[in-house]
């Protein structure tokens, strides 16, 4: 007789998951999360929502058994897109997908979701596993991720701020963070080692303590956080038309690995720059008299911060020196 476990889906592994999550997250396990909103001394009060993966980086995390940080990629990319607007992050919400539920498996993913939850002080409200047979393969998992934040409206960071002559400060990336991971791995294919699988699995870094606090004691006008489609695809976001970004290439360091992916698969310097960070993992925009004091504080918390151009008269983005 056919039962749902025999077509695939155990609704006992299902249970022991939540029985797992709850002993690591008490308070979750009812329809819905819950979230006391604070509004005082908000005056218009936006919320602001965002929602992302990891990408194709799942697929390094299973194959090297990598997955006890992966969670804190899924936190980092939807909290660093909500902090572009100046919004401070409240709470998370996950979805994972599975062929089939391995419980000590979703347990270590959940670990690092509540470490990136911590990291980036919000918190965990609530999430989905599901066990989808037919639709990933056994052993294959998705990961989806739902963020909240909220920013003063007058306080709400954007293009409509940006005047020519302000700042880019970029802030160091801890390697590709969750982007560009099917060219790196078609690169990469045969030269897998356990290090190189270390350097790609390395988890997205969370800017949101140490930009707020950039925020409230400085002045910044505009963020981009670098995910797909690079510095180019998202610094453009970040500027409004009729100015230029102007960025010195040889201002920052790029990490040993972005160098390995473009030997190795003999890619050229252009389809590099649309497709990874190059480590630079976020743009400040700022006026040149809040630079040594937002420069300060962000080293203070840890960050690698480097002055990397200019905002000039013109549009888009251009290189002003060619990187070898």
């Amino acid at each position: 007789m056919l039962t749902y476990e025999k077509s695939g889906v155990s609704i006992e592994r299902g249970d022991e998951v939540v029985s797992r999550i709850k002993k690591i997250v008490p308070e979750i396990g009812d329809f819905g999360g819950f979230f006391p909103l604070e509004l005082s001394g908000c005056k218009k009060p936006l919320l602001v929502a965002g929602a992302d993966g990891v990408g194709t980086k799942i697929r390094i995390a299973l194959d090297a058994d990598l997955v006890d940080t992966i969670g804190i990629d899924l936190v980092a990319m939807n909290v660093n897109d909500v902090l572009c607007s100046g919004a401070k992050p409240l709470f998370f919400l996950d979805y994972i997908a599975a062929g089939k539920i391995d419980p000590n498996k979703i347990e270590r993913i959940i670990k690092g979701i509540v470490a990136g939850c911590k990291i980036s002080n919000c918190r965990l409200l609530g999430g989905e596993t599901a066990e989808m047979p037919g639709i990933y393969t056994e052993g294959d998992y998705d990961l989806a991720g739902f963020a909240v934040g909220i920013v003063d409206d007058e306080m709400r960071l954007g293009a409509h701020k940006v005047r020519e002559g302000d700042i880019l400060l970029g802030l160091g990336s801890s390697g590709l963070h969750s982007n560009g991971y099917s060219l790196a791995r078609a690169a990469m294919a045969d030269k897998m080692t356990d290090s190189i699988q270390n350097l790609l699995a390395a988890p997205t870094r969370i800017y949101v303590q140490s930009v707020l606090h950039a925020i409230a004691e400085t002045e910044i006008h505009s963020i981009a956080h670098i995910t797909g489609g690079g510095i180019e695809g998202n610094l453009c976001r970040a500027i409004p038309k009729g100015l230029c970004a102007e960025i010195d290439s040889y201002s920052w360091s790029v990490p040993e690995i972005f160098r390995l992916i473009q030997e190795f698969g003999e890619i050229e310097e252009a389809e590099m720059r649309k497709t990874f960070n190059l480590g630079i993992g976020m743009i400040l925009v700022l006026p040149e008299s809040s630079v040594e004091r937002a420069a300060s504080l962000l080293e203070s918390h840890g960050e690698i911060v480097r002055i990397i151009g200019k905002v000039k008269s013109g549009n888009g983005i251009e290189w002003s020196i060619g990187r070898k």
